[in-house]
């Protein structure tokens, strides 16, 4: 499945990058950590222009993983017509 081993990657580097970039956004290929960035724009540009169209991981760092919930696909809005 797409993303499985930058997934494991960040499971793997979890308790290090807690410890030195913790609250920042980490940028993941493959097996390899590329580094932190302030916001998840910031990780996404870097990832874009280093891997183009290529999956790549942008994931928060932090104690608790965050859960994003996208409101127009619970509200049935996604395919909503204007």
């Amino acid at each position: 499945m797409p993303l499985d081993t930058e997934l494991a990657t960040f499971k793997k580097l979890k308790a290090e990058l807690l410890a030195n970039h913790a609250g920042k956004f980490a940028l993941i290929k493959g097996d390899d950590f590329i580094g932190a960035f302030d916001t998840p724009d910031n990780a996404y540009t870097e990832g874009v222009t280093r891997y183009g169209r290529e999956p790549f991981l942008v994931r928060r760092i932090a104690e608790q993983e965050e859960v994003y919930r996208n409101q127009a696909f619970l509200l049935g809005l996604t395919n909503a017509r204007i």
